[in-house]
Parts: C-alpha cells; sequence; structure tokens
C-alpha cells in the first residue's frame, strides 16, 4: 500500500491529512510531457453481448413508455481512505455486461420501444494534473481504462460519460421512471419522488430462467471450483496436525485458484473442521485441521463475468472414513439424490427438499434420535405433534437459486421463486446436511460434533437434471480416491 506521498486531494477536494501539498509549478510540470496512455482493452467478453441486448428487450417491453435506470453502484469504505474491492450490481452486469463502478444503465422512451445508454466515469488523461494525482481517476494510481468508444464496441451498446447522466435525463424525471434503488446515492437522489419501483423484482424474475451463454458461465465456475477444491485436497498435509490455523490456509488456498482463473470467490468459504462444520456459516476459519476430523468446505469461484458455483464437500482429512462419519455421510447423500432426481421442469421448487429431507428424518429416525416417523416429522400441518423435529438436525433449506449471485433472484415474489414451479434454464443448489451439535443431549455421544454437507449446483432442463458441478466425486469411496490422487499430484497453477 502506497503511503501517500504523491499530492493528492479527496473527492471532497480536500487533501488527506498525509498528504504532500502541491504547488501550481508542480501541478503544471506534473501534466506536461506526456503521449497518450497505451490502450486497454476491455476485458469483457464480447460474445455475451447479443445475450446483454436480449435481456434489455425483455426489460423494455416489462417497462414500455417508462424511463429505467439500473446503477451499477459505488466504492464502499473498508477504513478511512481505503475501500473494498467493487462489485457491480448483479442486474447491472447482467444488462450490460460492464463491471464498473459509478457506471448506469440507462433506458429511456423511444418510438415503440427503447433507447439504452451505457454511462461510465471518464478517467483523467495523460496531460491532465489528475492523471497523476488522483487516487479514484489517475491512471498512475488505478492503472488505464478502457475508452468509451472501446467499451461500446465490445458491449454493442451506446455510451455515454457519467458526467452527462443528470443533463441527459432531465427531460425525464418528471415521466414515469424505474429506478433500481440503494446502489448508488447520487442516481437515488435524480429521482426523490421514486419510493415504490417494481424494476428490482421484475429483474430478479427475469433473471430466473438462465440463457445458453450464463450456463456456460455457470459451468466454467463450477469447473474452476472443482480445481479449487483440489488445490485444497493437495495442501491438507501442509497443515495436518500442526499447531497453525489450518482452515485458514485452505481457505486461502482456495481464493487463489479463484483469483487465477477467475474474479473472485462468490461467497466467504466456509471451511470447518471437526464441529466447526456444525456451524452454518463458519467463516472464522481459524481452526487447526486434526487427524479423524472431517472437512466441511463450502467454497464457490467467480467469474471474470460475476457467475458464481456453490459447492460443498465433506470428506475424513486422512482419508479415512471412521463408522459413524461413514453413516452419517450416507445418509446425507441418499437425501442429496432424492432430491437431485426431484429437480425437473414443471415440479415445485421445494420438491427437492420435501424429499431430501424425508430421507434424513427417516434416517434419524432408524437411529433412535428422531422420536416421530418421516411422514410425522414432515407433515404439513405444523401444528401437528412432532412436526418438523428433524429441523433440530437439518437446520435448512435445500435449494436456493444459483446464478450471477450465490443465492440468486431473491427479490422475485414467492409465486415465483419458493411456492413456484421449476422451468427448464433455472439452475438450483440441492444441499442438504445433517449436523449434530456437540452439546446436543439427543443425540449419541459419539455422534456429537459431526457435520455433513453434500451440495451440488443442478441446472433444470426438460429432461432429466444437469449436474453442473459432477466432475467433483461425490461417493464416500470416490472422494477418498480423489483425495489420494490430489495429493499425489504437482501442484501449481
Amino acid at each position: 500500500m502506497t503511503d501517500g506521498d504523491t499530492p493528492e486531494t479527496t473527492e471532497t477536494g480536500e487533501r488527506a491529512s498525509h498528504d504532500i501539498p502541491l504547488p501550481e509549478h508542480l501541478k503544471a510540470a506534473l501534466a506536461a510531457d506526456w503521449e497518450p496512455a497505451p490502450p486497454m482493452p476491455h476485458p469483457a467478453r464480447p460474445d455475451g453481448a447479443p445475450y446483454n441486448a436480449k435481456r434489455r428487450a425483455a426489460l423494455s417491453e416489462r417497462y414500455a413508455g417508462k424511463t429505467v435506470v439500473v446503477p451499477a453502484g459505488n466504492l464502499r469504505t473498508r477504513a478511512n481512505d481505503t475501500d473494498y474491492e467493487f462489485r457491480a450490481a448483479s442486474s447491472f452486469a447482467w444488462l450490460t455486461g460492464e463491471t464498473v463502478a459509478d457506471a448506469v444503465f440507462v433506458l429511456t422512451p423511444s418510438g415503440s420501444g427503447h433507447e439504452s445508454t451505457l454511462y461510465v466515469r471518464e478517467y483523467a488523461s495523460a496531460g491532465q494534473v489528475e492523471y497523476f494525482t488522483s487516487r479514484t481517476a489517475g491512471a498512475i494510481w488505478v492503472g488505464n481504462v478502457p475508452s468509451l468508444a472501446d467499451t461500446a464496441d465490445v458491449l454493442s451498446i451506446t455510451t455515454r460519460p457519467r458526467d452527462a447522466l443528470e443533463g441527459d435525463l432531465a427531460p425525464f424525471r418528471g415521466s414515469d421512471v424505474e429506478v433500481l434503488r440503494g446502489f448508488d446515492a447520487s442516481v437515488d437522489a435524480l429521482f426523490p419522488a421514486v419510493q415504490d419501483s417494481t424494476l428490482e423484482q421484475t429483474l430478479d424474475e427475469l433473471r430466473l430462467v438462465k440463457d445458453e451463454w450464463e450456463i456456460a458461465r455457470l459451468r466454467h465456475a463450477c469447473e474452476v471450483t472443482a480445481r479449487g477444491f483440489t488445490d485444497v485436497a493437495r495442501e491438507i498435509p501442509l497443515v495436518l496436525d500442526k499447531p497453525v490455523r489450518g482452515e485458514r490456509w485452505l481457505e486461502g488456498t482456495f481464493w487463489r485458484r479463484a483469483r487465477l482463473e477467475g474474479n473472485e470467490v462468490g461467497y466467504t468459504s466456509i471451511v470447518g473442521a471437526g464441529v466447526h462444520g456444525t456451524t452454518l456459516h463458519w467463516w472464522r476459519n481459524h481452526g487447526a485441521v486434526t487427524s479423524g476430523q472431517l472437512l466441511l468446505a463450502d467454497m464457490g469461484a467467480e467469474t471474470d463475468e460475476l457467475y458464481t458455483a456453490d459447492v460443498t464437500r465433506t470428506f475424513p482429512v486422512t482419508g479415512e472414513w471412521t463408522d459413524d462419519q461413514l453413516r452419517v455421510y450416507r445418509a446425507v447423500l441418499d437425501a442429496q439424490d432424492a432430491g437431485i432426481a426431484e429437480v425437473r421442469a414443471g415440479n415445485d421448487f421445494l420438491a427437492a427438499h420435501r424429499a431430501a429431507m424425508w430421507v434424513l428424518a427417516d434416517h434419524l429416525h432408524s437411529w433412535g434420535i428422531l422420536p416421530v416417523t418421516a411422514d410425522e416429522s414432515l407433515n404439513e400441518d405444523e401444528n401437528a405433534p412432532g412436526a418438523g423435529l428433524h429441523r433440530r438436525y437439518t437446520l435448512h433449506g435445500t435449494s436456493h437459486m444459483l446464478g450471477i449471485d450465490v443465492h440468486d433472484c431473491a427479490a422475485a415474489r414467492e409465486s415465483e421463486y419458493r411456492k413456484g414451479k421449476l422451468a427448464s434454464g433455472y439452475v438450483l443448489t440441492v444441499e442438504p446436511g445433517l449436523y449434530f451439535q456437540p452439546n446436543d443431549l439427543s443425540v449419541p455421544a459419539t455422534l456429537r460434533g459431526l457435520a455433513v454437507r453434500i451440495e451440488d449446483d443442478i441446472l433444470v432442463t426438460d429432461g432429466s437434471p444437469v449436474n453442473l458441478s459432477s466432475s467433483l466425486p461425490r461417493d464416500p469411496a470416490g472422494l477418498t480416491e480423489w483425495l489420494r490422487d490430489a495429493q499425489n499430484s504437482p501442484a501449481g497453477p
């Protein structure tokens, strides 16, 4: 991290406390004698542009005669003058293919449809003092960025400077407007009267069905994720039985793969060894990795286009299952198989959950843990005696939509999502689990502290479900063979 010795002003025009003053003669010297900066190709995949255009057309149909404004969002402060890494609003990226901060997408009514315009911030060019001094807009600080013309060419969309947004929107501020609020305060301020927009809901419902380009991106995310899991398996011996935060080493190992082949991790990785696996969102990842434990790893790589995988595998860190571990694992695998079989077009979204929960409840009852039968525990009458008792050990739902968000399309209406029907092109997780807390007296002592979750990313088709993450084994023998093969293979990119 630089120490701030280069003269600079903040967004408000004031110098930061650690900046050195910049006299006028130095400003002139810094701005002189520059050639144009080397060009920076736009990083987006140009093969996505036709699909982005189809999505914009679908949105245009929903809002005939209305102005539609979708911002990418802004940088968020992490600490003082350092920011979190920027991640564009999902619906903005879905419509445009762009991922930069401060950009805004606008549909303005035109004839029987709309004109699409992407507003992108222009950066200081060579010959401007800000080229050298601006932390946020100077290429010396942030690297060269594509020109508006290059952006327009790759994304096949009209581009305008971000500074022109307010003036361009002035004629439309009194008309019907839909704004994706909460991502850019400056955009929200342009339309203070627009408070009850249906735009977020509409966009999330449009995003439920993935086109072939999106499915290809999700396949790639799963492939990268599988390689990341293999990296993790390979490095377990480096931390096994050592007094170090082994979970964090393995978390960092997966992150390295995600950054090498994609944008980032799609969410904070969960790497839970032993009892830590019983915490659903174990993000501290500060534990050691010890022989005899199961490792529950819930991780997903995000592509450069922001599509993410979401995969969980649970396996013994030494490759050797105990009888209790294997018994619990097989029960969860049975449940996942039952759930995946229900992921078919026309079925209820909740069909996979009901099938998986019945299997888990049946196992729990056969083990003497659940005092009622699976049918009694799965009774739709939640007030019936024994209804829902299995949830003490299963904890969560079996599925969620997946795509450009790890929990995709969350603003869709319940009737279109949780209580809706599956359609070809949906992608969802199937991830049952059993979790026996270390202090739970209702389970045998030998099971306390055990946790197993198995999660895969499933594409809905008009025929059989397609497991996009199937390259990672799920069966117990396959997992131990994979672990052994990984640890006998060379490391590297």
